[in-house]
């Protein structure tokens, strides 16, 4: 069987798990497209998981795919944490907020895998890390296919190993976060994807800067199973982005995107902004502390319009983006 058969879709591409983005609407026009849709669920708990995919289910009887965050051990320096938050101070001010309650989240991975495998989800993928052997058997066991993330070979290895049927090759040019879990390389898709496919036996998945036809094509003929696109559908009607965030993505020019840890505390490229340049030099906490610490930041620069404050991710290729229906936009990759 070919990767498309055995997911059950039309086309190989899948719609990239853009966590705050994705919109019931989106993820199920981008499965009646032909392609894997995909819901971003890494901020949800399980409830809101669980709820997110009976709306999908509501508008497609295709498959579609659920992305959760692998969570990480990551020891809280209460110290770091209050010079992040000085550091947030200035922006904070120009919003009108000099100070603003910043709770901490806690992940819900366990209690999502178990929705996951209520609503018999038939995709499961994962970023930042990958689950344990209980997990996987776990899912395994109620036949859900599972993809991992990899930004180096060495990750891309390790998904295999853990038992993942399928692992996404995320090159440098890629949008929105690094799923990088062992080291933060920045290697580029034309290296990555060629020395993952020569290395693992899973099917490997193309991310990172592919924005058209010609793109597509070139990353099938270097090995790639499927291509995950993200960039090339925020700004699609069914896209939950925000309106000042496509349109700062429809303006982007070339070479506008950067690679910032301030938004999250983890690396993430974005369309450079003013959040981006103030924070260049201020301390920032580690993942998924800084998340918290700006996460009120962003929704009132938002509600302000102020683009300027708000985490813009987009990929390299962030250029190329034109509107359009999330059918519409894939009718050009095809």
């Amino acid at each position: 069987m070919t990767f498309t058969e055995t997911l059950g879709i039309q086309h190989p591409i899948i719609q990239a798990p853009m966590a705050g983005v994705t919109t019931p609407e989106f993820v199920a026009a981008s499965s009646n497209a032909g392609i894997l849709g995909s819901v971003g669920a890494g901020y949800l708990s399980g409830e809101a998981t669980r709820d997110f995919i009976r709306e999908v289910k509501k508008l497609t009887d295709k498959p579609f795919s659920v992305n959760l965050f692998v969570p990480e051990d990551v020891e809280m320096n209460q110290d770091l944490l209050r010079q992040a938050y000085l550091g947030l101070q200035p922006i904070g001010k120009r919003l009108g907020m000099p100070f603003w309650k910043a709770p901490l989240s806690e992940s819900d991975f366990d209690e999502q895998v178990d929705v996951i495998i209520e609503e018999r989800v038939a995709v499961c993928s994962f970023t930042f890390g990958l689950p344990d052997e209980t997990i996987v058997r776990k899912l395994k066991d109620h036949y859900i296919y599972l993809i991992g993330t990899a930004t180096t070979v060495e990750e891309a290895v390790l998904a295999e190993q853990v038992g993942m049927d399928a692992v996404v090759a995320q090159g440098k040019e890629a949008g929105g976060h690094r799923g990088s879990f062992i080291s933060e390389q920045l290697v580029p898709l034309e290296e990555l994807l060629p020395s993952s496919v020569q290395t693992v036996d899973i099917p490997v998945i193309a991310a990172g800067g592919i924005a058209n036809k010609e793109h597509l094509e070139l990353q099938l003929s270097r090995g790639a199973a499927a291509v995950q696109i993200g960039t090339a559908l925020l700004v699609a009607e069914e896209s939950g982005a925000h309106p000042l965030y496509k349109e700062a993505v429809l303006a982007a020019g070339g070479n506008s995107t950067v690679l910032t840890k301030a938004f999250s505390g983890k690396s993430a490229r974005g369309i450079r902004n003013e959040f981006i340049d103030m924070t260049a030099s201020v301390p920032i906490a580690p993942y998924p502390y800084q998340n918290d610490l700006t996460k009120k930041i962003r929704s009132e620069a938002a509600k302000l319009g102020k683009p300027e404050f708000m985490s813009l991710w987009a990929g390299e290729s962030v250029h190329e983006t034109t509107g359009g229906t999330v059918k519409e936009i894939i009718g050009k990759f095809l």
